[in-house]
């Protein structure tokens, strides 16, 4: 016993050596064998570093640029674009309970309450009284059945959501991986509007798209079109063989007429099962572009392709026989069906015909590997290559890249069969990146401000809900933009007048802690050491939280308000005017500001926040 008990700890104790060892040696660590050409578009290699962390992050922390500086711009960009555990960031997850669940569970545990009314009423437990609905007492005998049943609410599961998300931003060490999560979601958008697919979007953003982020886009295109957010979002899940449908075979039309049997099969085919809205958003939106060559004929086609794909019924609500039947991990059984988690290809509901999409046969009873082959052809696509990378050029360099960044990158993305990673490096390679992002500009949304906001000032984020109303304030109310095209990634769609008094609001309020569960330490910042005067704070945090950036316009910008007294009367009478929402005085935080303010009217700690959220609001701070 003794003797195992040694050799147990001789290993562990081994283990521990060796890992000690690795990590002293380096062999951990991402070396980059290639270079950024900064220098040549004149970049100092801090100015660069700050531009990297202002992209590739939601925005650098305090010392972040002095860090990557050390360690190589290179070695620092190809450490995130491999990510691993990250176990500080898995305890601050550890509440949410929504991340450990599978879809049948989130299904089970959040249904929508008009169902579990109508259980409720079948059941005897609440009358069918509709003169009652609207009552205080009805709603109570409402939620105490669910709680008896152990049901949630759909707004537990959003808010759930929304608050990893937050948290997952703020601290994750693996920032690239994160703002790619973002940039596929929004890429892929399914919307927490659209009842049906609401309770799978946890799952979907979990298992779909942050695995495959930063991996292969076409294993992403095919998990994202099994993914039952997505089947339900656009409608696929009930897509099934339509035998009235004009297919080019049957579409007697004069040979190189495509036009004419394009408008034929639209006003001549009888919709009985073919749903088109997913197979026309995953050649216009998700892979070729609306202008990648592909007409309606082959949308019509490749929406036959994918009949019979589904998912199977989850939650009692649902199907009661839903927990009973088996996910049997993507084999294909003896009758054709194909389950894979919760997909399901039905062969009953497919159409067993001989299709062409993009020139491309697909043979008659071909099944669900045609559905494979599709999204296959489609990744593979050289207007697929084209549309993902101007896509990628766009969230990281500016609004309208250059035809020569998105061919050089598109040439990878064919050449490297769609891995996303070497699409990104080369990105970074090349001269007409850092040109062009030395001419141009990208704003922050409103997530990326909150967020950016948050590691710039090294908050302790303790309530990360709180964020969310001023997010959804400034104008993006995450994972409810209701078109599949997601946000506008374009500057022009998140600046007006009422979103810039918004975002000076939201800087005061942050920089003065006024937002609930979010902590913020000004002094810290600068070492502990306290200004002399308002514009030596000006100048210090100014350089601070836009380091290496050109200040002479924000310092003569923002200067004179500083000696405004009435600021803060004018902003609220701003807001007003233009209908936005203000601060609510019923909150406890909001009247212990205003009772500070009262009894410290001129206060260095005052003074201080006021200049920190004048520059969070500035102009210059919204550019990223």
């Amino acid at each position: 016993m003794e003797s195992k008990k040694y050799w147990r700890e001789l290993l562990l104790t081994s283990c521990l050596f060796i890992s000690i060892f690795l990590v002293s040696t380096g062999s951990s660590s991402v070396r980059a064998n290639w270079k950024m050409p900064y220098e040549r578009a004149g970049f100092s290699k801090k100015a660069a570093a700050a531009l990297l962390l202002n992209r590739f992050t939601f925005g650098p922390r305090p010392g972040q640029v002095e860090e990557i500086q050390e360690l190589g711009l290179e070695n620092w960009f190809e450490s995130q674009l491999i990510s691993t555990v990250d176990d500080q960031l898995h305890s601050r997850l550890e509440d949410f309970d929504i991340l450990a669940m599978s879809n049948e569970q989130i299904a089970e545990k959040f249904p929508n309450p008009g169902a579990v009314l109508r259980e409720a009423i079948s059941k005897g437990v609440i009358p069918n009284d509709s003169l009652q609905k609207g009552s205080i007492a009805y709603q109570q005998a409402l939620s105490d059945y669910m709680r008896e049943q152990g049901l949630r609410r759909p707004i537990e599961l959003q808010k759930q959501l929304v608050s990893q998300k937050i948290i997952r931003a703020a601290y994750s060490k693996y920032q690239l991986q994160e703002v790619m999560t973002s940039f596929w979601f929004n890429h892929f958008n399914v919307s927490m509007t659209n009842n049906r697919s609401a309770l799978f979007i946890p799952s979907f953003e979990r298992d779909v798209i942050r695995p495959h982020a930063l991996g292969n886009f076409n294993d992403l295109l095919l998990q994202t079109a099994k993914s039952p957010a997505m089947l339900y979002y656009l409608d696929n899940f009930s897509s099934a063989s339509d035998s009235n449908t004009i297919s080019r075979r049957q579409a007697s039309v004069k040979e190189g007429s495509r036009k004419e049997m394009d408008m034929k099969i639209k006003l001549k085919r009888k919709v009985n099962g073919l749903n088109e809205n997913y197979a026309r958003e995953l050649m216009e939106l998700h892979t070729m572009g609306v202008d990648g060559g592909f007409t309606q004929l082959d949308v019509t086609e490749a929406a036959r392709v994918l009949t019979g794909w589904t998912v199977r019924p989850m939650g009692r609500f649902v199907n009661t026989q839903a927990s009973s039947r088996r996910k049997q991990g993507g084999k294909v059984n003896g009758h054709g069906t194909v389950m894979d988690g919760d997909f399901v290809f039905t062969p009953a509901r497919h159409d067993q015909g001989s299709k062409v999409v993009l020139g491309v046969n697909f043979p008659e009873n071909s099944g669900y590997e045609e559905g494979v082959a599709l999204i296959e052809l489609l990744a593979a696509h050289r207007a697929t290559a084209n549309f993902i990378s101007r896509k990628i050029a766009i969230r990281f360099v500016s609004d309208n890249p250059s035809a020569e960044l998105v061919g050089k990158m598109a040439t990878v993305f064919v050449k490297e069969k769609g891995d996303i990673p070497s699409v990104l490096r080369a990105m970074v390679q090349t001269e007409e990146f850092w040109e062009e992002i030395k001419a141009g500009e990208k704003i922050k949304s409103p997530f990326e401000l909150a967020i950016g906001s948050v590691r710039n000032l090294d908050a302790d984020l303790t309530q990360p809900y709180a964020l969310y109303g001023w997010i959804s304030r400034m104008g993006e109310k995450m994972y409810s933009y209701q078109a599949p095209t997601g946000f506008p990634d374009n500057g022009n769609f998140w600046i007006n007048t009422g979103s810039l008094l918004n975002r000076m609001n939201f800087g005061l309020a942050m920089a003065s802690g006024r937002l609930p569960g979010v902590r913020v330490n000004l002094l810290g910042l600068n070492k502990g050491h306290e200004p002399g005067s308002s514009k030596e704070a000006l100048q210090i945090y100014s350089e601070l939280l836009l380091p290496s950036r050109d200040l002479s316009a924000t310092l003569q910008r923002l200067a004179p308000l500083l000696t405004d007294p009435t600021l803060g009367e004018k902003l609220e009478h701003a807001s007003k005017q233009h209908n936005l929402p203000g601060d609510n005085p019923r909150d406890e935080s909001y009247n212990k500001l205003q009772n500070d303010k009262k009894s410290q009217r001129g206060s260095n700690s005052t003074t201080l926040a006021q200049v920190v959220g004048l520059i969070l609001g500035s102009p210059e701070y919204q550019k990223r």
